[in-house]
């Protein structure tokens, strides 16, 4: 399945997501840092959705409540509430 998720407090708006039976499939983010985005869609690539959440869930950036790396958490926790 694929969703698209709308990113909250940070630089980047939505998280391209692609995921098959709770394995990630491929991560885009649009906007935010191209490079260390990419990045993190790379490695996330192949894992499974709870292994994801526990890495990323809470990293924070500068003064933020959130992060993207947490934002992708998040995603990720609304994607699994749902199955």
């Amino acid at each position: 399945m694929k969703y698209t998720y709308t990113t909250r407090g940070v630089c980047s708006r939505t998280i391209e997501i692609e995921v098959a039976d709770g394995i990630l499939i491929d991560v885009k983010y649009i906007g935010g840092c191209n490079g260390n985005l990419k990045g993190i869609g790379e490695l996330v690539k192949g894992m499974k959705i709870e292994d994801v959440i526990t890495k990323l869930e809470g990293i924070r950036c500068g003064f933020k409540d959130t992060s993207c790396p947490d934002q992708l958490a998040q995603a990720l926790k609304n994607i699994r509430d749902k199955n």
